[in-house]
């Protein structure tokens, strides 16, 4: 393989991944406290883009399939999405910023799934080299995390990006997405191939519902999926709460991402030797152990080193996860079976979740004496913390890992966020 172009595939999965990461940690800080949006509302905001992921397969894909070149409908979704992650940057209404965050999910989401096949198209060995590539996703993460701390320690977070006013991580996340539109007229061309799969075609992963251990991992992946996002709309105002600056948050959130790349690397050696039940039982168990620590709330070292677990919650479950759908999955439905379940946790399950992290958000928020909210988040990071010790213990004992992995790799139709 030309080596300049898995470079460029590289940088593309790295502007890719800071597109989402520059917002997806902090936003809803800026939502709570800067526009007063309730718990709820924040939850809506945090839904759309599972939402689009859950619409997506019926439309990107078939573009790319049937229509367009990858690579040019990638540059037109990115640019077309800058554009309107500026206008949302701007937003200060519920009803208007819904409406520009849908708009931006809709233009996003088919592209996690274009930046893997692009990059599937052009990579010999891909699934022993797919990793090398993906990896460039999570340093992107990171790096934005870094890049928008830096900022706001050079500027002021509630004047925006170079003073711009409304969302700094709304505007870096434009300004990056109109860099990688542009970029992604420099990727190899990628033609369509007149022809594909049904947009339908995830449906034929329910067929593995009739086996009952394949059945009750869709349930348990469902249910922890709904949990993640307690993560992701409620920890970066948690670790406000707790004591840590506005303009750290950002960088210290990157810690997880670093315990992910870690986790990643020591993966084989773990399915080598605990097999996959045992794996992904440590990812769930890793889930109630972070909230817990989480709803005890101090001291603030212990609770920033809980988010190290993030690694394991992640990189345990979820990408064994994919990995177990490729080995079951016979090879004729492997594909569909992928979509099917990436539908069931990045689409219905964090959709679910986003709306219910909210809720539960509004349930256990009291007003003050000084007229402002206040959050239990002891209770709060309880409820998660239950559910997962429930999902850990029903997936232990009621799951069985009949078959062997080896037959295939890992080639998820879209990946959960890191």
């Amino acid at each position: 393989m030309n080596t300049g172009i898995r470079w460029r595939l590289s940088v593309m999965m790295f502007l890719q991944y800071m597109v989402w990461g520059a917002w997806y940690p902090v936003l809803s800080s800026y939502l709570l406290d800067n526009l007063k949006f309730s718990g709820l509302q924040v939850g809506v905001i945090f839904s759309l883009l599972p939402l689009a992921c859950m619409i997506a397969p019926f439309a990107g894909g078939q573009l790319a399939d049937r229509y367009v070149s990858t690579e040019k409908l990638l540059a037109v979704l990115h640019l077309a999405g800058g554009v309107a992650m500026f206008v949302a940057a701007g937003m200060t209404s519920y009803q208007g910023l819904t409406v520009t965050m849908l708009i931006w999910s809709m233009l996003y989401a088919p592209t996690l799934a274009l930046t893997n096949s692009i990059t599937f198209h052009h990579l010999p060995d891909a699934e022993k080299k797919f990793g090398l590539v993906r990896v460039f996703g999570t340093l992107g993460w990171i790096a934005v995390g870094v890049l928008l701390t830096m900022l706001r320690l050079v500027g002021s977070e509630t004047s925006g990006l170079f003073g711009l006013g409304g969302a700094d991580s709304l505007w870096l996340g434009g300004v990056l997405s109109l860099a990688l539109g542009l970029f992604c007229l420099a990727l190899p061309h990628t033609p369509p191939a007149k022809k594909g799969d049904s947009p339908w075609a995830f449906l034929a992963g329910f067929k593995l519902l009739r086996e009952p251990s394949f059945a009750l991992f869709v349930l348990i992946s469902f249910v922890v999926a709904t949990e993640l996002m307690f993560y992701y709309v409620l920890t970066s105002p948690f670790l406000e709460f707790i004591g840590i600056s506005k303009q750290n948050v950002p960088i210290v959130m990157t810690i997880a991402q670093v315990a992910e790349i870690g986790t990643m690397v020591a993966l084989p050696w773990m399915i080598s030797r605990w097999g996959i039940r045992g794996v992904m039982t440590l990812g769930i168990v890793a889930w109630p152990i972070r909230y817990a620590i989480f709803a005890y709330g101090a001291p603030t070292w212990l609770v920033v080193a809980a988010l190290t677990l993030h690694g394991l919650c992640y990189v345990c479950f979820f990408v064994v996860s994919f990995i177990y759908v490729n080995s079951v999955a016979p090879p004729d439905i492997r594909a569909s079976a992928q979509a099917f379940i990436t539908f069931v946790t990045l689409g219905a399950g964090m959709y679910v979740g986003s709306l219910f992290a909210g809720r539960i958000r509004d349930y256990f928020t009291t007003i003050g004496p000084a007229g402002a909210p206040v959050v239990n988040y002891t209770n709060v990071f309880l409820v998660p913390c239950v559910l997962t010790i429930i999902c850990a213990v029903v997936f232990f004992f009621g799951f069985k890992d009949k078959k062997r992995i080896g037959e295939g790799g890992y080639a998820p139709a879209q990946p959960l966020p890191e």
